[in-house]
């Protein structure tokens, strides 16, 4: 005897002897239930001359060794076990009370094979209101076979997951971040899609929502999570997801919808309230340069996603805007440099390179991993992200900022191979001549001599271990402005 056969499921159909053609029908059911490892009960195999019929029926419905039971319902059958007629009347004098004594029981279920003229199931009363199987369509008979199948042997389609660990950011010592934004959210999104008269007002009135909620995501170090600090780092990150994914929502409304400068404006104004929590607040007196990592990565990620946004959406003068204008944070430490450029936006991140070593995970840039992998389902290609990236670190080269501007995604280019899309685009003067303002330059040839510099100076490019940047690949400068 085989294993199957040591374990295979005992099941008893139930059913009327309505019409020949019915009959012939349930017995190429329990045939085809047979072939698939299922040992049926079925009174034309199982109940012969000289048996007691009704003890027969009894038994199938109360013997614990039969697993299963399936009721064969058609109008008949339904009409039979509400009049307690016959051998269905029978069965369901028995089966109603096992039924009606477990609610949640998985032994019995119906199997419907007609429909009354209004397309309702026919079923017995006492089964109404219970999920059942639906033999009735001959396109759908294979699936519903499928789950009579696996209801049988016990195996469902989808299985419960088993239940991790408690989130880290839900501990005692992490800061459970919390923003009430959905309303607000909601209403920017709905006036901005209307196109209507207070829609700057109702996208300022969200951001402002979201710039003091931040407040809530604040983590700090302690003795106790020092050596770990990283995993709140990680875990605060994405506990803000769905709040992230918010705002890559309304960005896209707004590129697609409304980039006014007013609205860009308002875009640029949001990134200045933000400043704030990239640096430790001046009333702290003990703190360890890894505190605001979590709000450095959640301000970068969504810097990036505005301007790649804008991108996608050919929207060229409002990042340009957001490239060009100054932001404002009154930094008491240096009174007399209140105006910052973009790279503000970037800082190195303490936390991930001791992660990356703690976990002895040995990655190029947790930080662009990280960044590629939550670009998953955003509905923004990655490309745009990396084409951002690109352009700030351009932009910061050209400008000279001392900071500079870290291109992390474009670790992950050589898998887009070639230039981004702007810049295949700008193949046409026309459209190279639409980019001009967001490279700085007046020219072709500027721009040229511009990459041409930045090539030259290998050792000055961004690079990982074997991994370069190649700025004249990714500009697609070979081919620029070289058609109408």
């Amino acid at each position: 005897m085989t294993e199957t056969k040591a374990t295979e499921p005992k099941l008893f159909i139930s059913y009327s002897w309505t019409t020949p053609d019915h009959e012939a029908w349930v017995l190429q059911f329990a045939e085809e239930l047979t072939s698939q490892g299922v040992h049926v009960i079925l009174d034309k195999w199982d109940l012969q001359p000289g048996h007691d019929a009704n003890a027969f029926m009894e038994s199938m419905v109360t013997d614990p060794t039969v697993t299963k039971v399936l009721l064969i319902c058609d109008e008949m059958y339904a009409k039979k076990s509400d009049g307690r007629k016959g051998g269905a009347g029978t069965e369901a004098q028995i089966i109603t009370p096992e039924i009606y004594a477990h609610t949640a029981q998985d032994k019995f279920a119906a199997v419907v094979r007609e429909r009354d003229a209004d397309g309702k199931a026919h079923l017995p009363t006492y089964y109404k209101g219970r999920i059942y199987f639906d033999l009735t369509n001959p396109s759908t008979y294979s699936t519903e076979f499928d789950r009579i199948l696996r209801w049988v042997w016990g195996q469902p389609l989808h299985v419960r997951p088993e239940i991790g660990q408690k989130p880290v950011f839900l501990t005692d010592n992490a800061v459970q971040g919390k923003i009430q934004s959905s309303v607000t959210h909601r209403r920017a999104m709905e006036a901005v899609r209307a196109g209507e008269s207070n829609a700057v007002a109702c996208v300022r009135e969200y951001l402002d929502t979201l710039a003091n909620g931040l407040e809530t995501f604040r983590i700090k170090t302690g003795e106790e999570n020092k050596a770990t600090f990283d995993d709140l780092v990680v875990e605060s990150i994405d506990a803000f997801t769905s709040y992230r994914n918010e705002v890559i929502e309304l960005f896209s409304v707004i590129a697609q919808y409304s980039a006014s400068q007013e609205m860009i404006d308002c875009v640029h104004r949001f990134f200045e309230k933000c400043i704030p929590y990239l640096h430790i607040p001046p009333n702290r007196s003990h703190f360890f340069e890894w505190d605001c990592d979590n709000y450095h990565f959640i301000v970068h990620e969504l810097f990036l996603y505005a301007l790649g946004i804008l991108f996608k959406y050919e929207r060229f003068d409002a990042a340009a805007s957001l490239i060009d204008t100054e932001y404002y944070w009154d930094d008491r430490r240096e009174r007399d440099n209140k105006m910052h450029s973009f790279a503000i936006f970037r800082d190195y991140l303490r936390s991930f390179e001791h992660r990356n070593k703690r976990l002895d995970k040995r990655r190029l840039s947790l930080r662009a991993d990280m960044l590629h992998e939550r670009n998953k389902g955003t509905g923004v290609d990655f490309q745009y992200l990396m084409a951002a990236d690109f352009i700030l670190y351009l932009r910061a080269a050209r400008s000279g900022y001392w900071q500079g501007w870290w291109p992390e995604t474009l670790l992950h280019a050589g898998r887009h191979g070639g230039a981004f899309e702007l810049f295949a685009r700008a193949k046409s003067l026309k459209y190279f001549n639409r980019i001009r303002g967001l490279l700085k330059v007046e020219s072709k040839e500027e721009f040229a001599k511009f990459i041409e510099e930045l090539q030259s100076d290998r050792q000055n490019l961004p690079s990982w271990e074997f991994t370069r940047v190649n700025p004249s690949a990714l500009s697609g400068l070979s081919n620029l402005a070289t058609t109408p």
